[in-house]
């Protein structure tokens, strides 16, 4: 994916995460990320995006989503929340993945399966092969807390400008 601060390059794990990665790149090959922003970034924990479009007249808009996904277990993937694991991000339920991702940028071993109460954890599905550096200065951008329900959102909107699928 091509970011207005470089280029972030992903390899997904069909073999061992079919569903999130079938579902992640039907919004890439749609065009769904295209003009999407991070719109959360924590500097010690992760940069999440694939939800949100931002104008400087309407601010950050939920973009409306294909229906959520089974959640697959990283107990049962193998897989886990390192840094630099690409991941389905969601809400407290579990089946409740859709377009948004995050990157991790430490290693968040507690967001894995076997270290989450319910043990549900969530889905890693890939990892950033190329462009760290790119996540590294994502991950420090200036932000602002608790506008428009979201927390943690960059100051100054860090944009997905194309996300395209390399075969």
């Amino acid at each position: 994916m091509l970011t207005d601060l470089g280029e972030i390059v992903l390899e997904l794990d069909a073999a061992k995460a079919p569903i999130s990665v079938a579902n992640f790149l039907a919004y890439v090959n749609d065009g769904f990320y295209n003009g999407t922003n991070f719109h959360r970034v924590i500097s010690n924990f992760m940069i999440q995006g694939g939800g949100y479009a931002y104008s400087s007249a309407a601010g950050y808009q939920q973009k409306a989503t294909n229906a959520a996904i089974a959640l697959e277990k990283t107990s049962a993937t193998g897989l886990s929340n390192l840094r630099g694991s690409v991941a389905m991000a969601r809400t407290s339920v579990a089946n409740s993945a859709t377009s948004q991702f995050f990157i991790n940028v430490v290693d968040n071993l507690f967001l894995d399966a076997a270290n989450q109460a319910d043990g549900n954890g969530y889905a890693v599905f890939g990892s950033v092969i190329s462009g760290m550096s790119v996540v590294d200065q994502i991950k420090i951008v200036p932000i602002l807390s608790g506008t428009a329900g979201i927390t943690d959102q960059p100051a100054t909107p860090v944009f997905i400008l194309w996300a395209y699928q390399i075969k």
